[in-house]
């Protein structure tokens, strides 16, 4: 059995495993358990009242958080012409067309969030292979094909959060740093859980969204009370 560090010892100490918080406690937990020697990430984990190998119950779709990540978001933009350039006015990190696709395809992914005009979608099409596994594939559904780069492009860098539910039925996502003020992660999870709700899918029956917990990157989990995310 593996030692647990006095770190996580302490931080676990004063958590009842058994029992859900409201989401302003849960938060305030996390906060001053947040210890590490760096600025922790805020998780959430949803879990849903859905089987994801069924088509009419799968779960996909983006939330743009209101105080935004606090991470650097590298953007890669597949555009040619007038969108190339207004995808480097709007601050994208990289930019091209053929030439770029031949980078990825040669395994060089220099960027955490991909974007491609409608009309490159034959020749990024075929990273597929490379990009789907990373979860960076630009799809329709998740604002990232689109003829808007530029809103595509302000929102990959403000803090758009691409949420897709995993074969368990859980969404797993990052909702800010634990430097953040309680206020703010309160409103980024609040935003996170609406999106989720508002992407309920057509064969979802019974309970849809049945737990929610809160963890930091080193820290271990608090369960939030569903309900107390209306009360608050």
């Amino acid at each position: 059995m593996a030692k647990v560090g006095k770190r996580i010892r302490a931080a676990r100490e004063g958590i009842d495993r058994n029992k859900t918080y409201a989401l302003s406690d849960a938060i305030g937990m996390i906060k001053e358990r947040g210890t590490a020697k760096f600025d922790e990430t805020v998780e959430v984990a949803l879990n849903l009242g859905v089987d994801p190998r069924h088509a009419d119950q799968m779960v996909r779709g983006v939330c743009i958080l209101p105080n935004g990540t606090g991470k650097t978001v590298r953007v890669a933009v597949f555009a040619r012409g007038d969108k190339a350039e207004e995808a480097k006015a709007a601050g994208a990190d990289i930019v091209g067309a053929e030439e770029l696709v031949n980078e990825v395809q040669s395994g060089k992914i220099d960027f955490d969030r991909c974007i491609a005009t409608p009309d490159m979608m034959p020749l990024v099409g075929r990273l597929g292979k490379v990009l789907g596994p990373r979860g960076l594939m630009p799809n329709p559904k998740v604002g990232t094909v689109t003829p808007d780069v530029k809103t595509a492009v302000n929102d990959a860098k403000g803090g758009a959060v691409q949420f897709r539910v995993e074969k368990a039925g859980i969404i797993h996502a990052g909702v800010g740093k634990v430097s953040f003020a309680a206020e703010a992660l309160q409103e980024n999870i609040k935003a996170l859980v609406d999106a989720v709700q508002k992407a309920k899918p057509s064969g979802s029956k019974g309970t849809y969204l049945k737990r929610i917990a809160v963890s930091s990157t080193m820290g271990p989990g608090v369960k939030v009370d569903v309900a107390s995310l209306s009360a608050e």
